[in-house]
């Protein structure tokens, strides 16, 4: 068997393993209704990171000052604090009660392609005048198409994340 064959098939399959441990990710963040004399629209962070707590990529930040970031506290120590042209990609203006669609494409903050494995989705909301909700979710990539759900908590509505999604 000729052996430049056979390296080049492993090299193609090598690439075809990488090509598919690069799915995208589906992150559906719920900003429920919140009654009150006092409502102030929430800042919000989504961002994910890798199997030893290290944040590998900040998928959105909503905010208007940047006074009150800090309030989003897990999100704060970080990778806030550190600010970075990554954050500066996803940030945006505080979004009103509903639902919003967010896509990640399994990337990480340096624009490489994530291995397949375990990874936690985190989102922080912090809100004047209100409280704070920390929530997260593992996910595993590279192993198709999965749903997980993320229960409602106090400044947060339900999440729903979809791996596995067809760009």
């Amino acid at each position: 068997m000729n052996k430049g064959w056979v390296l080049g098939i492993g090299l193609v399959m090598g690439l075809h393993h990488s090509a598919w441990a690069q799915e995208a990710v589906t992150i559906e963040v719920t900003l429920p209704a919140i009654e009150g004399p006092m409502y102030y629209r929430p800042y919000v962070a989504v961002w994910v990171e890798n199997d030893q707590g290290e944040v590998v990529k900040n998928i959105a930040l909503w905010s208007k000052e940047p006074d009150w970031l800090k309030d989003m506290r897990r999100w704060w120590r970080k990778t806030g604090r550190y600010g970075g042209a990554d954050i500066d990609a996803v940030s945006g203006a505080t979004r009103r009660p509903g639902s919003y669609s967010l896509s990640w494409d399994g990337m990480d903050a340096q624009g490489q392609s994530l291995s397949p494995g375990r990874y936690s989705v985190h989102v922080e909301a912090a809100r004047e005048h209100g409280s704070r909700s920390w929530v997260q979710a593992d996910i595993e990539l590279g192993s198709g198409p999965k749903k997980y759900t993320i229960e409602p908590s106090e400044e947060l509505g339900e999440i729903h994340i979809m791996t596995g999604v067809t760009p």
